[in-house]
Formats: structure tokens, sequence, C-alpha cells
């Protein structure tokens, strides 16, 4: 029995190795392309080293310009989204009614529906009320793509707080908005930084949306103007485009790691509700 245990667990190890060393893969290449002046396809060290591809890159209109625009688009649509999915989230945590289970099911379907499918009469819909091409038009639709998952996420850590902890606030005369925003907000850190950071990074890599309601280039993300390294006849910069995604994946490993201690802090709710 040890021997088939230890066995077992050398061949899921094994598995375990390849499957890390195949995620690996590209950003091992990623990584090492950004600074090889001969960069292709190939994963390999290379031959010498060079910053030419950051610096052919870093332009307003290559890389500044479109990281601008990535940040206003996600940053308004990630503040836009957890404010709606916090105010959602409470009366559906904290009130009891029979219409709950359906609605969140409801919303839940609604995360199931192929971005393709609805983006043809939203087109439409934003032409005629004169959001096409507009970057607050686009912070809208991300944040109503995005609301649905993130009020189901808000309202499961929002259950993990004690109601006794506004009960005594209400006591103390505290409105339902002022006990949300003082007592049930700060307690579910945890919460907040999963919805913000899940938010943040599902709007930042998308391509499609802002493709489609975006029209100017000069308002284009870095998502969609990533596309002008691939030219014609297969001719890519894999050099450029390297160090661009380099780049690119920046603010994202930012945001990480500026939450990463509540991600793991849990509620600090110990002995909250003692006495």
């Amino acid at each position: 029995m040890p021997r088939k245990r230890a066995s077992r667990r050398f061949a899921a190890d094994i598995c375990l190795l390849g499957l890390a060393v195949v995620f690996a893969l590209p950003l091992a290449w990623v990584v090492l392309s950004c600074v090889d002046p001969h960069a292709d396809l190939r994963v390999r060290v290379p031959d010498g080293f060079t910053l030419d591809n950051f610096d052919a890159i870093l332009t307003p209109d290559i890389t500044y310009t479109p990281l601008l625009n990535s940040l206003i688009l996600c940053g308004g649509g990630t503040a836009l989204t957890v404010v709606c999915a916090a105010l959602a989230a409470y009366p559906l945590s904290r009130f009891r009614s029979q219409l709950n289970r359906p609605f969140l099911l409801t919303i839940l379907f609604a995360t199931s529906l192929p971005i393709t499918a609805i983006m043809v009469p939203v087109y439409a819909l934003f032409v005629r009320v004169n959001l096409i091409d507009t970057l607050q038009g686009t912070i809208f639709f991300f944040a109503a793509s995005q609301l649905p998952f993130a009020v189901w996420l808000m309202k499961n850590f929002m259950d993990g707080v004690p109601r006794e902890l506004e009960e005594a606030a209400w006591t103390d005369g505290a409105s339902s908005l002022q006990s949300l925003v003082r007592i049930v907000l700060p307690l579910m850190g945890p919460g907040l930084a999963v919805v913000t950071v899940f938010s943040f990074v599902m709007m930042w890599g998308n391509f499609f949306v802002p493709f489609m309601l975006l029209l100017t280039p000069d308002q284009m993300p870095a998502s969609v103007s990533i596309n002008d390294f691939f030219g014609n006849r297969g001719m890519v910069a894999y050099g450029q485009l390297a160090a661009f995604s380099v780049i690119y994946s920046t603010p994202v490993i930012l945001l990480y790691v500026l939450v990463a201690r509540r991600l793991g802090g849990g509620f600090a709710l110990g002995g909250a509700v003692k006495g």
C-alpha cells in the first residue's frame, strides 16, 4: 500500500509538472522575446540582449494612449460594477423573499449568454441613444456585462457578515445605507477585492466589446491596439509584440499585488458579536 500511494503521488506530481510547463512556456516566450533582437516563435535563450523592442513601442500612439484608454475604460467599469453589485447584493443578502432565488437564477442565466449574441441589439441601441464611439458608453456596457456574476460573488461574501453587527448600528440610529458602507463593506474586504480583481481582469482582456463599440483609433484600448502588431501576410514583429505584452500585463499584476493582502486576509470578525 505505501508503494502504491507513493507511485500514485509520483504520477500526480509528474502530471502537475507537465501542466506547469505547458502554462509556463507562453510566459517564458514573452519574457525572453521582449529582449531578443531576433525574436521569433521559438522559445529560446536570446543570443543577445536589447531594449530596442521597448524603445520602439514606448510612444504615445502605440502604448501610452491605448493604455490610458484601457485604464479609463476598465477602471470606470470596475468602479461602477463594484458599487452597483454592492447595492444589489445587500437586499438579496439581508431581506428574505420568495423572489430572491428566481432573481439570482435569472441573473446567473444572464452570465451564460454569449457576448456575440447580444452585440447586434446592443450596437443598434447604442446608435439610437448616441453612445456609440464613446468611452462612457463602453464603460456602461462593461459594467452591465460583469454585473450579474459580480452580484453573485458579492452576495455570497455579504452573507458571511453577521446581521447582529448591523442591528447594533441600527440601534444607534444608523440607516441601512450607512450600515452597508460603514459596517458590512469594511468587514468583507476579501469579497470586495475578489470582485474588483475579477471585474478588472475580465474587462482588461476584452477585445470584442471595444472593437465593436469604439470607432475612433484614438479611443481604442490596448486590448484592441495589440492587433496592430500583426502585419500583412503573416508578418509579425514578435519582439515588439512581446515587449508590449509585458507592459500590457503590468497594471493587472500591480492590481493583484495591491489587493493580495486582502485576498488572503479573511474576515476580521473574531469576537465581534460576543458580549
